[in-house]
């Protein structure tokens, strides 16, 4: 997933009063329940979430087919983990990448449930928010670059397990699936700021001196302080075990697939800000503070 993909139609989200469509995700002008089943071009002609539109069927376990092959890859090009890629067959790994995009989709989407099945409102929340064919990233519902009115490169959304990462003049460049940390061992959220990258060599250097494993870490690893400048005990890095993705599985560090966390790292630079909430409607997210 190259940081230089261009993000179509992506329209940044900044707090706007209770109803207005633009917070909703609601097409211009209507509610979310009122747009048209299956216009996007993604998903028209699929007889499957023709009948999921209509509320005829739901896609879960069991469910294979040509509609649910085009689910799993909106989700995958909008940036939620699913592990092995879209194979058209409903497994765990497609339960735990709806259950993700409904966590994100009920702010606009009210009827949406964390269900992990696909059903008429669920559908109908992908078909607003999902990127046109061949594109990646979403149209719709997309973070602010500024936290309480700071500038960040970063900004990570716990329950949805999605990273967003910003260009230093607050354009989105990507968005990367992530896993986080457990109820036990939690990823506290705020705002950070990277305070050391580690190379290769270095990173592996940690895993081994942490944990006994080389691996762990995966191929880079940032250190993370708050922005007050104290210890987060908190990293971005990569990981061993990449089937985890999506979930909450860390001791409170994020991790990312490999091939990620090499953006990432050659993307950002010691003093860079990262925000961390728990969800995109995080009150600190929103416009710039002004002067004055």
């Amino acid at each position: 997933m190259a940081s230089s993909l261009a993000l179509a139609n992506a329209v940044t989200f900044r707090p706007t009063p209770p109803g207005d469509s633009a917070r909703t995700g609601g097409t211009d002008g209507a509610s979310p329940s009122s747009t048209p089943p299956l216009e996007h071009p993604r998903f028209a002609g699929s007889s499957q979430l023709m009948d999921v539109a209509a509320g005829g069927a739901v896609l879960g376990a069991g469910s294979r087919g040509d509609g649910l092959l085009a689910v799993q890859g909106a989700l995958l090009d909008m940036g939620f983990a699913l592990y092995g890629g879209a194979d058209a067959r409903y497994g765990p790994d497609t339960a735990r990448a709806l259950r993700n995009f409904q966590v994100h989709a009920r702010a606009g989407f009210p009827e949406v449930r964390s269900n992990g099945v696909l059903d008429a409102a669920t559908l109908r929340a992908l078909v607003a928010l999902a990127p046109a064919p061949g594109a990646r990233g979403q149209s719709r519902a997309l973070p602010s670059p500024f936290y309480a009115g700071q500038p960040v490169r970063v900004v990570i959304a716990l329950r949805e397990h999605r990273t967003f990462l910003f260009d230093p003049e607050g354009q989105l460049l990507d968005i990367f699936p992530n896993a986080v940390g457990t109820a036990a061992t939690p990823t506290h959220a705020g705002l950070k700021v990277v305070r050391a990258k580690l190379d290769q060599v270095a990173t592996e250097d940690a895993g081994a001196r942490l944990w006994n494993d080389r691996h762990v870490f995966g191929a880079r690893l940032l250190d993370l302080s708050w922005v007050d400048g104290h210890r987060s005990g908190e990293e971005l890095h990569g990981t061993s075990a990449p089937a985890l993705l999506g979930g909450d599985v860390s001791h409170g560090c994020i991790r990312h697939a490999n091939e990620d966390i090499l953006v990432l790292h050659d993307a950002l630079a010691v003093g860079d800000r990262i925000a961390v909430v728990e969800t995109l409607q995080d009150p600190n997210l929103g416009v710039p503070l002004t002067a004055g």
